[in-house]
């Protein structure tokens, strides 16, 4: 826990406030999830999609990378940040022309959003991946994911586009375990649910 001094300078305070990373990575994942079933072909992108990606995947992120950064996280700040606002974009994306405010993205336009996104995810792999080997393949995966999506929408191609969504099920699936994972493993003092960082092993003892 952290330990930061009071406006007055008087006296310390010990920071307790809870580990906020799990509901950053259950928020992300579970929308991931749930956009990608659609991407997949399995549903229509409509109404329950767009107000997860409203309030869990945008909104709860930024509220956790406001909590990161009052922890002095700089990575889960730019992480739960950068991704939070990239649901509430996305979501807006699909928005702006039903209420016209622009016109609906080409798909030129899409795959150098994604593209970005996927350069991006790439640059914060190797710091995930010091963190643990979970948090690092969640990163990779979703790297890979967005440079699908990109040459999909670049090329036009379904099949690829349906590769993404079915990949991106692993994505979310695995930044929900990480986050899960580290509710367990908190909760119970030890390792239930690995995670392959450098600290678990004296503390599964």
């Amino acid at each position: 826990m952290s330990e930061s001094m009071n406006d007055g300078g008087a006296a310390g305070w010990r920071d307790r406030s809870g580990n906020p990373a799990p509901l950053g990575l259950c928020a992300f994942g579970m929308t991931t999830i749930l956009l990608n079933i659609h991407n997949a072909g399995f549903n229509a992108l409509g109404g329950v999609i767009l107000a997860m990606g409203v309030f869990y995947g945008g909104m709860a992120q930024i509220i956790v990378g406001l909590m990161e950064w009052k922890k002095g996280n700089s990575f889960g700040t730019l992480a739960f940040f950068s991704y939070g606002a990239f649901w509430l974009s996305f979501v807006l994306i699909v928005l702006f022309p039903t209420i016209g405010l622009g016109t609906a993205a080409d798909n030129t336009s899409m795959a150098a959003y994604l593209f970005l996104w996927g350069l991006f995810t790439l640059a914060l792999f190797p710091i995930a991946l010091r963190s643990s080997k979970a948090l690092g393949f969640v990163f990779g995966s979703l790297a890979l994911l967005f440079f699908i999506l990109a040459f999909g929408k670049a090329y036009s191609s379904t099949d690829l586009i349906t590769i993404a969504g079915y990949w991106s099920i692993i994505v979310g699936a695995s930044a929900v375990y990480t986050g899960i994972a580290q509710i367990y493993n908190e909760s119970f003092g030890r390792v239930v649910l690995p995670l392959c960082s450098k600290n678990e092993k004296w503390r599964s003892k």
